[in-house]
Protein backbone atom coordinates (compact mmCIF):
# COMPACT_ATOMS: atom_id res chain seq x y z
CA UNK A 1 0.00 0.00 0.00
CA UNK A 2 0.95 3.54 -1.47
CA UNK A 3 2.37 5.53 1.60
CA UNK A 4 1.93 9.16 1.48
CA UNK A 5 4.39 11.99 3.15
CA UNK A 6 1.92 14.85 2.87
CA UNK A 7 2.21 17.25 5.79
CA UNK A 8 -1.75 18.40 5.08
CA UNK A 9 -4.52 16.71 2.75
CA UNK A 10 -6.40 18.63 0.31
CA UNK A 11 -9.71 17.19 0.15
CA UNK A 12 -12.05 17.54 -2.93
CA UNK A 13 -15.92 16.58 -2.47
CA UNK A 14 -18.25 15.31 -5.54
CA UNK A 15 -21.67 15.31 -4.62
CA UNK A 16 -22.97 18.48 -1.72
CA UNK A 17 -25.88 16.41 -0.80
CA UNK A 18 -26.74 16.33 3.04
CA UNK A 19 -23.87 13.98 2.82
CA UNK A 20 -21.23 16.10 0.71
CA UNK A 21 -21.81 18.73 3.19
CA UNK A 22 -21.12 16.27 6.41
CA UNK A 23 -17.92 15.32 5.28
CA UNK A 24 -16.65 18.73 4.11
CA UNK A 25 -17.32 19.60 7.52
CA UNK A 26 -15.65 17.27 8.95
CA UNK A 27 -12.77 16.71 6.86
CA UNK A 28 -12.43 20.91 7.92
CA UNK A 29 -11.90 20.16 11.14
CA UNK A 30 -8.81 17.75 11.36
CA UNK A 31 -5.68 19.79 11.66
CA UNK A 32 -4.28 17.44 8.56
CA UNK A 33 -6.73 18.48 6.17
CA UNK A 34 -8.85 20.95 4.53
CA UNK A 35 -11.59 21.17 1.68
CA UNK A 36 -9.74 22.57 -1.51
CA UNK A 37 -12.58 21.80 -3.75
CA UNK A 38 -16.11 20.79 -4.45
CA UNK A 39 -17.87 19.77 -7.01
CA UNK A 40 -21.89 19.70 -7.59
CA UNK A 41 -24.39 19.90 -10.77
CA UNK A 42 -26.77 21.77 -8.64
CA UNK A 43 -26.36 25.71 -8.71
CA UNK A 44 -27.96 25.61 -5.47
CA UNK A 45 -25.97 23.51 -4.02
CA UNK A 46 -22.40 25.27 -5.01
CA UNK A 47 -24.18 28.68 -3.86
CA UNK A 48 -24.53 26.97 -0.56
CA UNK A 49 -20.91 25.33 -0.42
CA UNK A 50 -19.67 29.11 -1.61
CA UNK A 51 -21.09 30.23 2.06
CA UNK A 52 -19.75 27.63 4.18
CA UNK A 53 -16.25 26.95 2.45
CA UNK A 54 -15.25 30.12 0.55
CA UNK A 55 -11.92 29.30 0.27
CA UNK A 56 -12.73 25.93 -1.90
CA UNK A 57 -12.73 25.81 -5.74
CA UNK A 58 -16.38 25.01 -6.30
CA UNK A 59 -17.07 23.17 -9.71
CA UNK A 60 -19.84 21.31 -11.56
CA UNK A 61 -17.09 19.00 -13.69
CA UNK A 62 -15.62 16.64 -12.22
CA UNK A 63 -12.64 16.89 -14.73
CA UNK A 64 -12.10 20.30 -13.36
CA UNK A 65 -11.47 18.83 -9.46
CA UNK A 66 -9.32 16.59 -10.62
CA UNK A 67 -7.24 18.86 -12.70
CA UNK A 68 -6.64 20.54 -9.53
CA UNK A 69 -2.95 19.98 -7.89
CA UNK A 70 -3.75 20.21 -4.17
CA UNK A 71 -6.68 17.87 -4.29
CA UNK A 72 -4.75 15.07 -2.96
CA UNK A 73 -7.76 12.81 -1.78
CA UNK A 74 -11.48 12.27 -2.92
CA UNK A 75 -14.92 11.71 -1.18
CA UNK A 76 -17.45 10.24 -3.40
CA UNK A 77 -21.09 11.29 -1.92
CA UNK A 78 -22.98 11.19 -5.55
CA UNK A 79 -26.44 9.38 -5.68
CA UNK A 80 -25.07 5.09 -5.59
CA UNK A 81 -26.14 4.79 -9.71
CA UNK A 82 -23.11 7.27 -9.86
CA UNK A 83 -20.78 5.64 -7.66
CA UNK A 84 -18.56 3.15 -9.85
CA UNK A 85 -18.21 6.10 -12.68
CA UNK A 86 -17.48 8.95 -10.68
CA UNK A 87 -15.04 6.36 -8.36
CA UNK A 88 -13.58 4.98 -11.79
CA UNK A 89 -12.20 8.71 -12.30
CA UNK A 90 -10.66 9.45 -9.31
CA UNK A 91 -8.75 6.37 -9.41
CA UNK A 92 -7.46 6.83 -12.81
CA UNK A 93 -6.59 10.17 -12.04
CA UNK A 94 -4.47 8.54 -9.00
CA UNK A 95 -6.31 9.93 -6.53
CA UNK A 96 -7.32 7.98 -3.18
CA UNK A 97 -11.05 7.58 -2.59
CA UNK A 98 -13.55 7.49 0.03
CA UNK A 99 -17.18 6.64 -1.07
CA UNK A 100 -19.96 6.20 0.10
CA UNK A 101 -22.14 3.37 0.38
CA UNK A 102 -22.80 1.18 -1.63
CA UNK A 103 -19.39 1.25 -3.76
CA UNK A 104 -21.83 0.53 -6.42
CA UNK A 105 -24.99 -0.89 -7.51
CA UNK A 106 -23.80 -4.29 -8.82
CA UNK A 107 -20.63 -6.32 -7.59
CA UNK A 108 -18.80 -6.62 -11.04
CA UNK A 109 -18.32 -2.44 -11.09
CA UNK A 110 -17.23 -3.51 -7.67
CA UNK A 111 -14.66 -5.80 -7.77
CA UNK A 112 -13.35 -3.50 -10.83
CA UNK A 113 -12.97 -0.18 -8.96
CA UNK A 114 -10.90 -3.02 -6.20
CA UNK A 115 -8.48 -4.09 -8.64
CA UNK A 116 -7.79 -0.76 -10.07
CA UNK A 117 -7.07 0.68 -7.13
CA UNK A 118 -4.91 -1.80 -6.59
CA UNK A 119 -3.37 -1.62 -9.77
CA UNK A 120 -2.21 2.01 -9.22
CA UNK A 121 -1.43 1.42 -5.34
CA UNK A 122 -4.43 3.95 -4.06
CA UNK A 123 -6.96 3.76 -0.98
CA UNK A 124 -10.12 2.60 -1.83
CA UNK A 125 -12.66 3.06 1.45
CA UNK A 126 -16.39 2.51 1.71
CA UNK A 127 -18.27 4.74 4.04
CA UNK A 128 -20.29 1.97 5.80
CA UNK A 129 -20.06 4.42 8.48
CA UNK A 130 -21.87 2.22 11.35
CA UNK A 131 -18.87 0.50 11.24
CA UNK A 132 -17.14 3.40 13.15
CA UNK A 133 -20.03 3.88 15.64
CA UNK A 134 -19.21 3.00 19.29
CA UNK A 135 -22.38 0.95 19.76
CA UNK A 136 -21.59 -1.31 16.74
CA UNK A 137 -17.57 -1.65 18.39
CA UNK A 138 -19.70 -2.16 21.75
CA UNK A 139 -21.41 -4.99 20.15
CA UNK A 140 -18.21 -6.50 18.19
CA UNK A 141 -16.83 -6.43 21.42
CA UNK A 142 -19.24 -8.66 23.12
CA UNK A 143 -19.38 -11.17 20.62
CA UNK A 144 -15.55 -11.05 20.64
CA UNK A 145 -14.96 -11.40 24.04
CA UNK A 146 -17.43 -14.59 24.49
CA UNK A 147 -19.68 -12.58 26.68
CA UNK A 148 -22.48 -13.00 24.50
CA UNK A 149 -22.08 -16.66 24.30
CA UNK A 150 -22.62 -18.44 20.91
CA UNK A 151 -24.12 -16.49 18.67
CA UNK A 152 -27.66 -17.58 17.55
CA UNK A 153 -29.32 -14.81 15.79
CA UNK A 154 -29.24 -10.95 14.97
CA UNK A 155 -32.10 -8.67 13.61
CA UNK A 156 -32.03 -5.16 12.28
CA UNK A 157 -34.87 -2.74 11.93
CA UNK A 158 -34.30 0.64 10.17
CA UNK A 159 -37.83 2.37 9.48
CA UNK A 160 -38.88 6.07 8.97
CA UNK A 161 -41.37 7.76 7.11
CA UNK A 162 -38.98 8.50 4.29
CA UNK A 163 -36.47 10.23 2.76
CA UNK A 164 -37.61 8.55 -0.68
CA UNK A 165 -35.06 7.98 -3.28
CA UNK A 166 -35.36 7.17 -6.95
CA UNK A 167 -32.63 5.82 -8.02
CA UNK A 168 -32.39 2.74 -5.69
CA UNK A 169 -35.30 1.52 -3.51
CA UNK A 170 -35.45 1.05 0.33
CA UNK A 171 -33.56 -1.79 0.45
CA UNK A 172 -30.54 -0.65 -1.30
CA UNK A 173 -30.86 2.29 0.39
CA UNK A 174 -31.00 1.11 3.94
CA UNK A 175 -29.95 -2.30 4.12
CA UNK A 176 -26.62 -2.07 3.16
CA UNK A 177 -25.65 -0.43 6.64
CA UNK A 178 -27.02 -3.45 8.22
CA UNK A 179 -25.48 -6.45 6.14
CA UNK A 180 -22.22 -4.56 6.65
CA UNK A 181 -22.65 -4.61 10.38
CA UNK A 182 -23.64 -8.28 10.62
CA UNK A 183 -20.55 -9.01 8.05
CA UNK A 184 -18.59 -7.56 10.51
CA UNK A 185 -19.95 -8.60 13.91
CA UNK A 186 -19.62 -12.34 12.95
CA UNK A 187 -17.02 -11.99 10.70
CA UNK A 188 -18.84 -13.82 7.49
CA UNK A 189 -20.80 -13.30 5.26
CA UNK A 190 -23.92 -15.17 4.13
CA UNK A 191 -24.21 -18.45 2.44
CA UNK A 192 -27.51 -17.74 1.07
CA UNK A 193 -30.48 -14.85 1.20
CA UNK A 194 -34.35 -14.31 1.27
CA UNK A 195 -36.10 -11.50 0.48
CA UNK A 196 -39.44 -10.25 -0.22
CA UNK A 197 -40.92 -6.20 -0.66
CA UNK A 198 -43.83 -4.44 -1.48
CA UNK A 199 -44.55 -0.88 -2.85
CA UNK A 200 -47.18 0.66 -0.25
CA UNK A 201 -46.58 3.76 -1.60
CA UNK A 202 -47.20 3.19 -4.97
CA UNK A 203 -43.67 4.00 -6.53
CA UNK A 204 -41.66 2.24 -8.77
CA UNK A 205 -39.45 0.97 -6.26
CA UNK A 206 -40.18 -1.20 -3.39
CA UNK A 207 -40.09 1.43 0.09
CA UNK A 208 -40.36 -1.78 2.59
CA UNK A 209 -38.54 -4.86 2.39
CA UNK A 210 -37.89 -8.46 4.93
CA UNK A 211 -34.88 -9.71 4.58
CA UNK A 212 -33.40 -13.40 6.11
CA UNK A 213 -29.49 -14.03 5.28
CA UNK A 214 -28.00 -17.05 6.32
CA UNK A 215 -24.71 -16.86 8.16
CA UNK A 216 -22.47 -19.89 8.46
CA UNK A 217 -22.01 -22.01 12.02
CA UNK A 218 -26.49 -21.83 11.47
CA UNK A 219 -25.94 -17.90 12.70
CA UNK A 220 -29.42 -16.32 10.99
CA UNK A 221 -30.22 -12.51 10.36
CA UNK A 222 -33.68 -10.72 9.49
CA UNK A 223 -33.36 -6.85 8.37
CA UNK A 224 -36.41 -4.83 8.14
CA UNK A 225 -35.98 -1.73 6.23
CA UNK A 226 -39.07 0.67 5.33
CA UNK A 227 -39.76 4.35 3.90
CA UNK A 228 -43.03 4.21 4.91
CA UNK A 229 -42.99 3.00 8.79
CA UNK A 230 -44.22 5.92 10.85
CA UNK A 231 -41.48 5.24 13.55
CA UNK A 232 -38.24 6.12 12.83
CA UNK A 233 -36.03 2.93 14.14
CA UNK A 234 -32.41 2.61 14.69
CA UNK A 235 -32.03 -1.01 16.06
CA UNK A 236 -29.68 -3.88 15.57
CA UNK A 237 -30.11 -7.01 18.70
CA UNK A 238 -27.67 -9.60 18.91
CA UNK A 239 -29.35 -12.87 20.58
CA UNK A 240 -26.81 -15.25 22.26
CA UNK A 241 -26.59 -18.10 24.32
CA UNK A 242 -25.54 -16.32 27.38
CA UNK A 243 -26.92 -12.55 26.54
CA UNK A 244 -28.96 -10.24 24.06
CA UNK A 245 -27.36 -7.12 23.28
CA UNK A 246 -29.21 -4.21 21.99
CA UNK A 247 -28.19 -1.07 20.34
CA UNK A 248 -30.43 1.55 19.41
CA UNK A 249 -29.07 4.53 17.30
CA UNK A 250 -32.02 6.63 18.13
CA UNK A 251 -31.28 6.14 21.89
CA UNK A 252 -29.01 9.10 23.21
CA UNK A 253 -28.92 7.81 26.91
CA UNK A 254 -28.53 4.20 26.88
CA UNK A 255 -27.65 3.74 23.11
CA UNK A 256 -26.60 -0.01 23.96
CA UNK A 257 -28.44 -2.44 26.10
CA UNK A 258 -26.99 -5.52 27.78
CA UNK A 259 -29.82 -8.37 29.09
CA UNK A 260 -28.07 -11.03 31.02
CA UNK A 261 -30.75 -13.51 29.93
CA UNK A 262 -30.19 -16.08 27.69
CA UNK A 263 -30.76 -20.06 27.57
CA UNK A 264 -28.51 -22.96 26.50
CA UNK A 265 -28.94 -26.76 26.16
CA UNK A 266 -26.96 -28.45 28.84
CA UNK A 267 -27.05 -32.20 28.16
CA UNK A 268 -29.66 -34.62 26.43
CA UNK A 269 -31.19 -37.93 27.83
CA UNK A 270 -33.24 -40.61 26.17
CA UNK A 271 -36.43 -40.76 27.95
CA UNK A 272 -38.47 -43.91 26.64
CA UNK A 273 -36.71 -43.88 23.57
CA UNK A 274 -37.09 -40.24 22.43
CA UNK A 275 -34.36 -37.71 23.09
CA UNK A 276 -34.85 -35.21 25.74
CA UNK A 277 -32.55 -31.82 25.75
CA UNK A 278 -32.26 -30.15 29.38
CA UNK A 279 -31.80 -26.26 29.11
CA UNK A 280 -30.24 -24.09 31.23
CA UNK A 281 -31.76 -20.34 31.55
CA UNK A 282 -30.30 -17.11 32.90
CA UNK A 283 -32.17 -14.64 34.02
CA UNK A 284 -29.81 -12.02 35.04
CA UNK A 285 -29.85 -7.80 35.29
CA UNK A 286 -30.01 -5.66 32.67
CA UNK A 287 -26.78 -3.15 32.73
CA UNK A 288 -26.13 -0.16 30.01
CA UNK A 289 -22.32 0.18 29.73
CA UNK A 290 -20.75 3.63 29.27
CA UNK A 291 -19.49 4.51 25.46
CA UNK A 292 -16.68 6.95 24.82
CA UNK A 293 -18.65 9.83 22.85
CA UNK A 294 -17.41 10.82 19.29
CA UNK A 295 -18.92 11.27 16.07
CA UNK A 296 -19.04 8.02 13.66
CA UNK A 297 -18.31 9.79 10.63
CA UNK A 298 -15.68 11.75 12.02
CA UNK A 299 -13.63 8.38 13.13
CA UNK A 300 -14.57 7.12 9.62
CA UNK A 301 -12.51 10.46 8.09
CA UNK A 302 -9.76 9.86 10.29
CA UNK A 303 -9.34 6.60 9.82
CA UNK A 304 -9.20 7.06 5.65
CA UNK A 305 -6.85 9.90 6.09
CA UNK A 306 -4.93 7.28 8.07
CA UNK A 307 -4.90 4.50 5.84
CA UNK A 308 -3.92 6.85 3.14
CA UNK A 309 -0.78 8.04 5.40
CA UNK A 310 0.58 5.18 7.06
CA UNK A 311 -0.74 2.05 4.37
CA UNK A 312 -3.23 0.52 6.30
CA UNK A 313 -5.82 -1.43 5.25
CA UNK A 314 -9.13 0.39 5.35
CA UNK A 315 -11.65 -1.81 8.00
CA UNK A 316 -14.04 -1.08 5.24
CA UNK A 317 -12.57 -1.20 2.52
CA UNK A 318 -13.21 -2.79 -1.04
CA UNK A 319 -13.23 -6.18 -0.15
CA UNK A 320 -16.00 -5.25 2.41
CA UNK A 321 -17.66 -3.29 -0.19
CA UNK A 322 -17.82 -5.90 -2.68
CA UNK A 323 -19.36 -8.58 0.31
CA UNK A 324 -22.46 -6.14 1.09
CA UNK A 325 -22.50 -5.53 -3.23
CA UNK A 326 -23.15 -9.20 -3.40
CA UNK A 327 -25.54 -9.83 -1.18
CA UNK A 328 -27.53 -7.03 -2.01
CA UNK A 329 -27.78 -8.58 -5.66
CA UNK A 330 -28.67 -12.21 -4.05
CA UNK A 331 -31.46 -9.98 -2.73
CA UNK A 332 -32.87 -8.91 -5.78
CA UNK A 333 -32.52 -11.84 -7.32
CA UNK A 334 -34.70 -13.05 -4.28
CA UNK A 335 -37.27 -10.63 -4.96
CA UNK A 336 -38.13 -11.57 -7.76
CA UNK A 337 -38.34 -14.72 -6.95
CA UNK A 338 -41.03 -13.94 -4.62
CA UNK A 339 -38.97 -14.54 -1.62
CA UNK A 340 -37.12 -18.02 -2.93
CA UNK A 341 -33.65 -18.18 -1.19
CA UNK A 342 -30.70 -17.16 -3.64
CA UNK A 343 -27.38 -18.11 -2.69
CA UNK A 344 -24.92 -15.40 -2.48
CA UNK A 345 -22.40 -16.04 -4.96
CA UNK A 346 -19.04 -15.45 -6.26
CA UNK A 347 -17.40 -13.76 -9.72
CA UNK A 348 -14.28 -12.56 -10.87
CA UNK A 349 -13.25 -10.28 -13.62
CA UNK A 350 -10.59 -8.80 -15.79
CA UNK A 351 -9.06 -5.52 -14.87
CA UNK A 352 -8.41 -4.95 -18.42
CA UNK A 353 -12.41 -4.36 -18.91
CA UNK A 354 -11.77 -1.32 -17.10
CA UNK A 355 -8.63 0.22 -17.49
CA UNK A 356 -8.91 -0.04 -21.12
CA UNK A 357 -12.10 0.91 -21.45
Amino acid sequence: MHVTELASFGVGIVGYGSWGRNHARVFNEFEDARVTAICDARITSLEDAARRFPDAHLTASVDDLLGMSDVDVVVVCTPASAHFGVTRQCLLARRHVLVEKPITTNSREAVLLEELAEEFDLTLMVGHTFLYNQGVLKLKECIATGEVGRVHYLYARRTNLGPIRHDVNALWDLAPHDIAIFNHLIDATPLWVSAVGARVLRQQLEDVGFISLAYPDNVLGHIHVSWSDPSKVREVVVVGSKERVVFDDVDTVEQVRIYERGVEAVSSEHVDGFAEIRLSVRDGDIRSPRLAAWEPLKRECAHFLECVRDGVPPMSGAAQGIDVVRVMEAIDASLALHGAPVEVRRQNVALEAVVGS
